[in-house]
């Protein structure tokens, strides 16, 4: 299923620094980054409480936001991308 995961981390402190980098450190680990803070993930249900629970380890709910929307499995009508960021088929091959 495709995830949409975004977050807003303050950054005023070390710590929050510290929170934003390990929070987009561990997104590129699921998905790929197509704007600031936003992530595009296909995972699936285990994966997606794993991501859960490692991202509620790294934000403070009360100086940080983080919300994930769950598009599902047929994603592919439901996401438009107009502009000169190419978006990525993330179940395609990937060549290297």
């Amino acid at each position: 299923m495709l995830v949409l995961v975004t977050y807003d981390v303050s950054t005023l402190s070390s710590a929050g620094q510290r929170r934003l980098r390990l929070a987009s450190k561990l997104c590129q680990s699921y998905g790929q980054r197509v704007q600031n803070s936003v992530f595009e993930c296909v995972v699936d249900a285990a994966q997606l409480t794993l991501l859960k629970i490692k991202l509620g380890e790294i934000i403070n709910p009360d100086e940080d936001s983080l919300r994930i929307y769950q598009l599902g499995n047929h994603y592919k009508n439901k996401v438009e991308h107009i502009g000169v960021k190419p978006s990525l088929d993330l179940e395609g091959p990937l060549i290297m």
